[in-house]
């Protein structure tokens, strides 16, 4: 891997992991273009996932503090409550990813068509939020739930997760500013830890590191992450998801045929 594909796969992570045409789709479209080779791409994977953690903590940050202010109170309050419902939807995405770990990692070997059709059911998805007239409903321990149970579906590359989430929240009727702000903070969790178990696991090598990758890789997926969050948050708002859609309904027709 070069510098210029390092910042190249950085972008396309920084935009794919909050606009809701799936990140994991479009890396492995982008490993296929670019035709770069399975060499150490755990790490660099994990680098620039890692960046776009902290672009959600840095959009997020009055929220995130707020938050943690309230939940060192040690008492049962909003916060506290928002928290435990952050942390209940990750069970599904935890237990699925330990169980099923190696079946999973099988499926990222740059098979487009596979790729290309879940960028297909991602457009479906999507599309239907087209349909929901009122959102005015709050996130309950059932919903989040619901919403964490997609989230686990997006570990097929060419399923979005933010796509996924936000649009589970709009057919379950709940405020848009809402889903959007709860599918972004509720990845911190799953990403975070999976950090942590592949650099305790000894997955994670210094083989073929190349620093200057890992460094143009990260802060082109950190910018480019801030605008994405940004914006998307926007657009959910506006409801305007249809165009992604579009978008992945072509993408993963050129997949398929490409495959």
């Amino acid at each position: 891997m070069t510098a210029f594909q390092a910042f190249l796969l950085g972008i396309i992570q920084g935009l794919t992991e909050f606009l809701p045409i799936s990140s994991s789709g479009h890396l492995e479209i982008g490993h296929a273009l670019l035709n770069i080779k399975n060499e150490n791409n755990l790490l660099f994977v994990l680098d620039v996932h890692l960046a776009t953690v902290l672009s959600t903590i840095v959009v997020f940050r009055k929220d995130i503090g707020s938050l943690l202010k309230d939940l060192f109170k040690f008492e049962w309050n909003n916060a506290t409550k928002y928290v435990a419902m952050l942390l209940f939807s990750s069970v599904p995405i935890v237990i699925v990813g330990l169980l099923f770990k190696a079946e999973i990692e099988s499926l990222f070997t740059g098979n487009l068509f596979f790729v290309g059709c879940m960028l297909l059911f991602t457009a479906c998805l999507l599309t239907l939020t087209g349909y929901v007239k009122q959102n005015t409903k709050e996130i309950t321990f059932a919903k989040a739930f619901i919403i964490g149970i997609t989230q686990t579906l997006a570990v097929l590359p060419g399923i979005s997760r933010s796509g996924a989430t936000i649009a589970t929240g709009i057919l379950l009727k709940v405020k848009k500013d809402d889903v959007a702000r709860f599918s972004f903070l509720m990845v911190l969790i799953p990403i975070i830890g999976a950090a942590i178990l592949d650099v305790f696991s000894g997955e994670i090598t210094t083989q073929h590191l190349n620093v200057t990758n890992l460094l143009v890789g990260f802060v082109a997926a950190f910018l480019t992450g801030l605008a994405a969050c940004s914006w998307m948050i926007k657009i959910v708002k506006k409801g305007k998801l249809i165009y992604f859609a579009i978008y992945c309904a072509l993408i993963g027709l050129i997949a398929i045929f490409a495959a």
